[in-house]
């Protein structure tokens, strides 16, 4: 379990979906059994103290009416497909339940910034963007190849990385189908590398919470 601040006051916790129950026990401990609401993005619950805790339905998982439910759908095997770029490095694979099944990893050199002046540094600005430009042509090609024949399997698309470098390489048309199952959650990873995509599996099927305790706030 992570936890880290959220906008607005509050704390983000993102919690594996195997332990989520015992999770919403704890709050109810804490706080004094909650009523519970669904929202948009999942289920609210309300403690008799004040407290709130926001549980977002994870990417691809199915609305849920109530805490057993939400459980249930969250823990559930479903076949996620990933995206993570950043510059010069992409990585893609597709994801049945918590296994790594499918997955590239590719890495292309982006010159660096360089302090140079003057024709020099804009020289070496251009040669910079166009190795860019490059590198996420490399990465659509890789989605296409990888992603886009699973695209009718897939619960749901969760991208990470760079969010610029990600709409990128989606506006490609023959990736439609995959921009149409991207999900809102956008992983916070560094460079992508074949252990980040293995990480990223439990990232994109974590539930987070949003709290806001108000004895904190």
């Amino acid at each position: 379990m992570t936890s880290r601040p959220a906008a607005g006051g509050g704390r983000w916790v993102e919690v594996d979906p195997t332990r989520v129950a015992r999770w919403v026990e704890g709050f109810a401990d804490r706080h004094g059994p909650p009523t519970t609401t669904v929202q948009e993005y999942g289920l609210l619950l309300a403690a008799p103290d004040g407290a709130t805790a926001e549980l977002h339905t994870p990417p691809g998982a199915p609305p849920s009416a109530d805490v057993p439910g939400f459980v249930a759908a969250a823990g559930a095997s479903r076949r996620l497909g990933l995206l993570l770029a950043r510059k010069g490095a992409v990585a893609v694979g597709v994801a049945e339940g918590t296994e790594l099944t499918v997955s590239k990893v590719d890495t292309r050199y982006v010159q660096g910034r360089t302090a140079a002046g003057g024709w020099s540094q804009q020289r070496f600005a251009r040669r910079r963007d166009n190795q860019a430009k490059a590198a996420l042509g490399d990465a659509a090609e890789l989605a296409v190849r990888l992603l886009l024949p699973e695209a009718a399997a897939l619960a749901a698309l969760v991208c990470g990385g760079d969010r610029r470098a990600v709409d990128t390489v989606l506006t490609d048309r023959r990736l439609a189908p995959l921009a149409a199952l991207r999900a809102e959650r956008l992983l916070d990873v560094p460079e992508p590398r074949h252990a980040v995509l293995v990480g990223a599996v439990a990232a994109a099927r974590a539930v987070q919470i949003l709290v806001r305790d108000p004895d904190r706030d």
